[in-house]
């Protein structure tokens, strides 16, 4: 069969690197641009681990360079700057995963988020959120963007949609979630510094964090009611990886979470329902979201471990694509833990 070119587009951030790995072992995608803002020359100059790996090199992004060499296109850029791209790429015929936060939130949720009124509010309103357990598989499918969910928002709507029909909105959606710092993307500042985050849990930007809109919203619309959430992300002293713990009231029992979980998640070959509490070990450098639940009374604990860098931005990424160009979801996402 031939093979679908791709371009990646901000190729020099931990994301970038995530995806240019899982690209170079997949059997129909191949990468046939790299895209930065700085950094330039060759990518295994910039990770010297793709020494002998990749000769690729990391080129100024140019729409047209792109347009002409790739059916694909995975912008894994800032905030605010993706819009000024998509639009060009789809206007040439090139499909486009974003993994920045620009296509996922209605035009007013991200201003009040991001403090910028959207720059394409046209290709935002055909942008499908790239959760299939949330929007499903077809509609991925035949979409020309898909606006690629984050992190903190993967690992607590896994959590929420098994229970949406059993929530009572009259009490708050509590989100206690930790993510490693790679999350915080390469570029350095105080709270990344290594002698911040060494030996330290910390929460950061409590309430106000920006993914807590996106949570709100996609949660919100999976209830079909509106849905208030208390979400509190913390930074952990490790590489990578995520874990939300969720506490959720329900206007009636479950009748067993475990089999609720099961059952909801039943053929989901990328979910694992665990019978004791998750860990981040048990994910990290793989596709699968493991998820736990135990109920008391009105009140259900919900954990769900994924890869915040794979499951929650990368692999995710690949997984839609896959779709989009109706390939397995599964083909090449990767399923081996790094552990010890």
């Amino acid at each position: 069969m031939s093979k679908i070119p791709a371009a990646i587009i901000g190729a020099s951030g931990f994301t970038g690197l995530e995806l240019i790995k899982i690209l170079l072992n997949h059997p129909r995608f191949e990468i046939a641009f790299l895209g930065g803002s700085q950094e330039r020359g060759a990518i295994a100059s910039i990770y010297p681990q793709l020494t002998s790996i990749s000769s690729a090199k990391v080129e100024e992004t140019d729409v047209d360079a792109i347009a002409s060499r790739c059916e694909l296109a995975f912008l894994a850029v800032p905030h605010k700057q993706a819009a000024a791209i998509v639009k060009p790429l789809l206007e040439r015929g090139v499909k486009v995963v974003d993994l920045s936060a620009d296509y996922r939130l209605k035009s007013e949720t991200y201003k009040a988020a991001y403090g910028a009124e959207h720059g394409d509010v046209e290709n935002l309103a055909q942008a499908v959120y790239g959760l299939p357990e949330m929007v499903g598989k077809e509609a991925i499918a035949s979409s020309r963007l898909i606006a690629n969910p984050g992190c903190y928002p993967t690992a607590s709507l896994l959590a929420i949609l098994p229970f949406a029909e059993l929530i009572d909105v009259s009490s708050p959606i509590i989100i206690d979630a930790k993510s490693g710092v790679s999350g915080a993307g390469r570029q350095c500042v105080e709270r990344t510094h290594f002698v911040t985050v060494n030996e330290n849990c910390f929460a950061y930007s409590p309430i106000t964090h920006r993914h807590a809109p996106e949570i709100q919203e996609k949660a919100s619309a999976a209830l079909k009611k509106e849905a208030a959430i208390i979400f509190v992300p913390h930074l952990l002293p490790i590489t990578r990886g995520m874990l939300a713990s969720v506490y959720i009231k329900l206007t009636k029992p479950t009748g067993g979470a475990y089999d609720h979980l099961r059952n909801f998640y039943s053929g989901n070959s990328f979910i694992r329902v665990r019978e004791t509490a998750v860990q981040i070990k048990s994910v990290a450098g793989t596709h699968y979201a493991d998820i736990f639940a135990i109920e008391q009374g009105d009140t259900i604990f919900v954990q769900t471990a994924i890869d915040n860098l794979l499951r929650g931005a990368s692999s995710a990424a690949i997984a839609n694509a896959n779709l989009m160009f109706g390939l397995p979801y599964e083909t090449a996402l990767p399923t081996i833990a790094y552990a010890p």
